[in-house]
């Protein structure tokens, strides 16, 4: 099923998604499977894998010739969606990111998705890497997520790279984007940021997944700018308990999210790790059950491959 169908038949109930990272080269799918298992019990209607691009450095041989060599590597998500897919009969959402396609790797990619019964997919630019200080598309790629939207939602009408292609057929994908209730670091404000995400829908994007936050009255505010801007869509929000005291500030530094300073407060106080997860719970569950009661359709976490906190929150609040 579509997400849009998922909610639909929710009928106002606020469902429970979570996202999964591809695990790192060395790992097979059971590490994946560990990290699934304890959420099913919630009845997730869907649940999202990351891509995460190859990234490269050049090395410098004697000869004085650069050698690029690939420095990350994670299994396909494409295959990662269609275990988990056949494994628990729940909806893979897999993300598709400009960074690193070309429009022909996107359309090769969604073809193989297509076949395999992939009816969700998550729109996104993604990141620069590391080597770069502004994000580069790749030759003939999509340079903005709007971008990329218009490429997902012309296929499904028929609309390939290929002017001819025999036995040929439409997709059908439901498209998501990404929205950032603090605005995207990269946007001067947020209400050009809202305009942004007013084109991904205007392309074809059918839902929203915002952003982590920790200020649900952040999310309030951007749901109502969204709306007066005439964003119609559904809005989900997306959730990440803390659990280290080191995220204090890797947070705020690759996310550009702020933290309230009654929950930098709290984890202050706290002596070990352990004191802070139980700090980012009870924190996350409070959240939680505010925008269950606002009714939102589904609440989304990223749970970066470990499930037991979000187990804890879940098993709270559904």
């Amino acid at each position: 099923m579509k997400i849009t169908e998922h909610i639909e038949a929710a009928n106002g109930k606020t469902l429970f998604s979570f996202e999964i990272l591809p695990p790192l080269k060395g790992q097979n799918i059971q590490s994946i499977f560990d990290g699934i298992d304890p959420l099913m019990e919630f009845k997730p209607p869907f649940i999202d894998v990351t891509y995460h691009r190859e990234e490269y450095v050049y090395i410098e041989q004697k000869n004085g010739l650069l050698e690029k060599k690939i420095v990350r590597k994670r299994p396909g998500t494409v295959g990662i969606c269609a275990a988990i897919q056949s494994k628990y009969k729940v909806d893979a959402v897999p993300h598709i990111l400009c960074g690193g396609f070309s429009k022909e790797d996107t359309e090769n990619f969604l073809i193989d998705l297509d076949f395999l019964g992939i009816k969700n997919v998550m729109a996104l630019r993604g990141d620069a890497v590391k080597s770069e200080t502004y994000f580069r598309p790749e030759p003939n790629g999509n340079f903005f997520a709007s971008d990329l939207v218009r490429q997902i939602a012309g296929m499904n009408l028929g609309d390939f790279q290929e002017e001819i292609l025999d036995n040929s057929h439409n997709t059908d994908f439901c498209i998501g984007v990404a929205g950032y209730p603090e605005k995207h670091m990269e946007a001067p404000n947020l209400d050009q940021d809202i305009k942004r995400l007013k084109e991904k829908m205007a392309a074809g994007a059918e839902y929203v997944v915002t952003q982590m936050f920790f200020d649900n009255k952040k999310f309030f505010e951007f749901v109502d700018r969204c709306r007066e801007q005439g964003i119609t869509i559904p809005i989900i929000p997306g959730l990440k308990p803390i659990a280290t005291k080191k995220q204090l500030s890797v947070i705020p530094h690759r996310f550009h999210v702020d933290l309230p300073e009654e929950l930098i407060h709290e984890v202050e106080k706290c002596r070990d790790n352990e004191q802070v997860r139980q700090v980012g719970v009870e924190w996350c569950t409070e959240q939680s059950r505010e925008l269950i009661a606002a009714g939102v359709p589904v609440l989304h976490y990223y749970s970066m491959g470990k499930s037991s906190n979000i187990k804890q929150i879940a098993g709270e609040v559904f």
